[in-house]
């Protein structure tokens, strides 16, 4: 027997996926623990080539960064922009990529920061998480950043 997906059933899963993942980032911005490990698989990997040129396992890592607010270091308001936004859905997982532009306000001025990233998200008991991150530079190698 096939199974047949409708247009509508794609539509709205992708817009749950983009839902899941805007929840999940403002949860770090905004220094909600609670929420980012509830959108966070136990079973997370990261890289992150700011912090260490490693993969980082488990969550414990990222709850003490958001309870410490660290990922704004001391700014006042932000917003995020997704540029270039792509999604990727099979079945129970998603895979979203697209270069993140943070911009932020300190000491009245705007000040913004962009990296590449792609994030891949799994659907549990019918609720979307975030299992694996992936950050790059968003200029050219070989290594450093444009001077």
């Amino acid at each position: 027997m096939a199974v047949t997906t409708t247009r509508a059933e794609v539509v709205s899963t992708e817009d749950e996926v983009w839902e899941a993942l805007h929840v999940h980032l403002r949860s770090v911005f905004e220094r909600d623990a609670e929420t980012y490990e509830a959108t966070t698989g136990d079973d997370l990997s990261l890289y992150e080539w700011f912090i260490t040129p490693h993969r980082q396992d488990s969550l414990p890592f990222h709850l003490f960064m958001i309870s410490n607010g660290s990922m704004l270091e001391g700014a006042g308001e932000y917003r995020y922009d997704l540029l270039e936004p792509r999604l990727q859905l099979y079945g129970d997982t998603a895979i979203v990529s697209y270069a993140f532009m943070l911009s932020v306000v300190s000491g009245g001025r705007v000040a913004h920061r962009t990296h590449n990233e792609s994030r891949v998200l799994v659907r549990r008991d019918g609720r979307w998480q975030v299992v694996h991150v992936h950050k790059s530079p968003a200029w050219q190698a070989p290594l450093s950043p444009p001077v």
